[in-house]
């Protein structure tokens, strides 16, 4: 490989590193614990294995107990190992045989492996230059925990697994249930040899090869490279070395274990959390919601307040002055609501009742039809959230809503242009009522004190006063009943703007406490889905 396709390679890890991280942050609470655990710790592996040294390979040998695979592991190590490891019983803690101790070190300690051997070069295989950590692990199957414990925490760990069978137990499926199935995504990295064929008929070799080879593909492993060998015979060992070798003088194998682990922990957050996305928020949805907590919290009723305190405004300011006074006994709607403000700011509460039993499950029954339309299509732990968060904000609205229909400009001390036209006319008809009372009385006194009476003048021989009294109260009248046609349709217009109005401070707290909460988490899921694309393998 050369530098610059390395550098490449190592961008595009990190790159993948970073994504894995920001799909474990955005699934928390969501995602089960386990599985945002499990990316953890890799991204916690990985950042300690690119810390250490980039110039070793790190090989583990794993098998069940009399797989022959500490022979295995003697016979491709050379001599000296095989010296050092035959004073072991059995495998009861890692063996490390070592080329090229420089920097060797640091990484062995990470890996907790004590008994370490410097290993003599051996032709054609490995030497100073090397770069090579072979493990001498446990058996799996120990009936010891703590052999089982340090096998589950080497497999994380090595940058090679080598998977040591016998012809007798190959199938066996602690092992490929256990281990190889789940670790389907690491075949670049996974070698198996079938130890012990000095032990099979010749002609029995391949068809047992064979087998594994179908078990292996069934598991995903298909790509796998399975050799057979014999730690007795030798027969096989060359090609074991080599495969080793290869990887090893490659210094791909880091990586290529990196981004298998990256692989499967993407895999593994994308099947703890399901596929999908949602459908979102939608504007009909939206209005939908708005339009139910309106009702729920009682919009209509503040509507007919609105219309209904303009029209007593306005006989208040146009009726027939004589009568008109006679409406300051009727209560205010909108006073009585606590909605008519002298002050901008001086209420933040209303007098509406409170939400009862049908309020309240026309709100929890518009969240729920919105949650639901908005989750539609996503995976369950993320409708599950969708669905909480929608909850959440329910919790809250009655007093939101209280408080935005409060706050609310319902136009209540704005007064109409009209009234003053039509109150200057209703008093200037009063007053010619009075004056023609007055003549009338002026006229009836004269003539009780026996004093001459002018004579009154008369237009088509009705008296004037008469006239000025039949004039100013039709006046008066007309003036009241068309003030009443038109405040019925200012009232109208008026409470048409504040239904709007209200309707809008209604849509703001539902956007504020539902939601915005809802659309926060839709994106949370498509970040999150992108954020695991992006881990995922390119």
């Amino acid at each position: 490989m050369s530098r610059h396709s390395g550098a490449r390679g190592s961008t595009r890890l990190d790159d993948r590193l970073q994504s894995l991280q920001d799909a474990r942050e955005l699934g928390e609470g969501v995602v089960p614990d386990e599985a945002l655990q499990e990316a953890f710790d890799v991204l916690e592996r990985a950042s300690s294995r690119r810390s250490l040294s980039a110039d070793h390979t790190v090989v583990g040998f794993f098998g069940a107990t009399g797989s022959g695979k500490s022979s295995l592991f003697n016979a491709v190590s050379g001599a000296e190992v095989a010296t050092a490891a035959a004073r072991r019983p059995t495998t009861s803690e890692p063996l490390a045989g070592v080329w090229g101790a420089t920097g060797s070190e640091a990484l062995l300690d990470w890996l907790e492996v004590g008994n370490r051997h410097q290993a003599a070069a051996v032709d054609g295989f490995a030497d100073e230059q090397t770069g090579l950590i072979l493990l001498d692990l446990p058996d799996f199957d120990s009936t010891r925990a703590a052999n089982r414990e340090i096998v589950q925490r080497m497999v994380g760990m090595v940058d090679v697994l080598v998977w040591v069978l016998d012809p007798q137990k190959y199938a066996d499926a602690a092992l490929h249930n256990g281990f190889l199935a789940p670790l389907a995504t690491h075949g670049a990295v996974t070698l198996v040899v079938l130890n012990q064929v000095d032990r099979l008929p010749a002609h029995d070799v391949q068809p047992v090869l064979d087998s594994l080879h179908a078990i292996l593909a069934g598991e995903g492993l298909g790509q796998v490279r399975v050799l057979a060998s014999s730690a007795v015979t030798g027969a096989g060992i060359p090609e074991v070395r080599a495969a080793i070798r290869k990887v090893a003088v490659l210094r791909q194998a880091q990586s290529r274990r990196l981004d298998a682990d990256l692989t499967k922990a993407a895999e593994d957050l994308r099947r703890a959390s399901g596929e999908g996305e949602a459908a979102g928020v939608r504007a009909a949805a939206k209005t939908r919601l708005a339009e139910e907590l309106a009702q729920a919290a009682n919009v209509p009723a503040v509507v007919r307040a609105v219309g209904q305190s303009y029209r007593l405004e306005s006989v208040r300011r146009t009726g027939w002055p004589v009568t008109r006074w006679l409406s300051r006994f009727r209560p205010d709607p909108l006073r009585r609501l606590n909605l008519r403000r002298d002050a901008p700011a001086e209420l933040n509460r209303t007098s509406l009742p409170p939400a009862g039993a049908p309020e309240r499950a026309r709100t929890d029954a518009a969240v729920r039809e919105f949650a639901d339309s908005a989750s539609a299509g996503a995976p369950g732990p993320w409708r599950a959230a969708i669905r909480a968060t929608a909850r959440a904000g329910r919790d809250r609205l009655p007093d939101a809503l209280d408080q935005a229909i409060a706050g609310t400009d319902l136009g209540a001390n704005r007064k109409a242009w009209w009234w003053g036209l039509f109150n200057i006319p209703q008093w200037l008809a009063l007053l010619t009522v009075l004056g023609g009372l007055g003549w009338l009385g002026v006229l009836a006194g004269l003539a009780y004190l026996q004093l001459p009476v002018p004579e009154v003048p008369r237009v088509e021989g009705w008296p004037v006063p008469t006239l000025m009294i039949a004039f100013g109260l039709v006046l008066g009248i007309f003036l009241a009943i068309t003030g009443r046609f038109i405040a019925a349709g200012a009232a109208r217009a008026r409470a048409a703007r504040a239904r709007r109005r209200l309707n809008s401070a209604v849509a703001g707290a539902a956007q504020e406490l539902v939601v915005a909460p809802v659309e926060a988490e839709i994106a949370r899921l498509a970040a999150f889905n992108k954020a695991l694309k992006k881990a995922g393998p390119g």
